[in-house]
């Protein structure tokens, strides 16, 4: 009986495994790279949202950017969840001016006449001023501000908590809603705010930036500081402040940016 002869597997050389290694790495590549191309052009011929509240962007994003904001604030964000902070001798002294949306008419703007004001139920209306908030208990914070554009910088603010406000002129049924308003006095500039991320403990209505009153370029005479947020929430000279539970309009959320744009 003849014995079956065994197959001998031939050992690769390093150039054959190398090769065969690329030929994967290639191949791999071109996949994901075409699959990546697909979706983007899915994505690209999707419908376009309908412009409101929020706009400029495809549904398809929209509500992936809706649906990652619940995840965050169910997952992620709480009181415990704090910005980290700095010592004062690392705050920048020469703070960045990256937009003058809402505050570009400074010099006719006049910081003494100026007064918060807070829009209540059945039209009553809270005007606050300047002096009045200082009075309160004062906060600072030292944190690393971020912009959507990528750039940061690590800055001093002082003011009075948003909490402390809403406790100070009894407005604690007002936070029990979903969102705040925030407008520029000219109304140029808006922005949407979830209130658990308003009452968060280090969230600011500040007036003093690296101990000194706000110059006009940053917001004088008040201006937001919410560091769980990317710059574009932290709204420049504050005029009014109303509240909800449907998202206030936001100034870029109806630029296709994201609603929530926390950190």
């Amino acid at each position: 009986m003849k014995k079956q002869s065994k197959k001998v597997k031939k050992e690769l050389t390093i150039e054959q495994k190398i090769s065969r290694r690329n030929f994967i790495s290639f191949t791999s590549f071109a996949v994901l790279a075409v699959g990546a191309f697909e979706g983007w052009r899915w994505l690209y011929k999707s419908p376009q949202e309908i412009t409101g509240i929020t706009g400029g962007t495809r549904k398809p994003l929209r509500r992936a950017l809706n649906k990652t904001e619940i995840f965050f604030r169910r997952t992620v964000f709480s009181e415990n969840h704090l910005v980290k902070t700095y010592p004062k001798s690392m705050a920048a002294k020469h703070v960045r001016v990256n937009s003058d949306i809402g505050v570009e008419a400074s010099k006719k703007f006049d910081p003494a006449a100026w007064k918060l004001v807070v829009n209540k139920k059945a039209g009553e209306v809270l005007q606050v001023t300047l002096q009045d908030l200082m009075a309160l208990p004062k906060t600072e914070i030292v944190y690393d501000f971020k912009c959507v554009e990528g750039w940061d910088q690590i800055s001093h603010w002082a003011g009075v908590k948003f909490s402390d406000f809403i406790k100070h002129y009894q407005l604690d049924d007002y936070a029990k809603m979903q969102f705040v308003g925030m407008e520029t006095p000219d109304k140029a500039y808006y922005v949407g705010i979830d209130m658990p991320s308003a009452m968060h403990p280090q969230t600011l209505l500040a007036y003093e930036m690296n101990d000194k009153l706000l110059p006009l370029e940053h917001g004088a005479p008040l201006r937001l500081i919410i560091p769980v947020k990317y710059g574009i929430k932290n709204l420049k000279r504050i005029g009014t402040i109303s509240f909800s539970d449907t998202r206030p309009r936001d100034y870029w959320a109806e630029d296709g940016y994201d609603y929530y744009s926390g950190l």
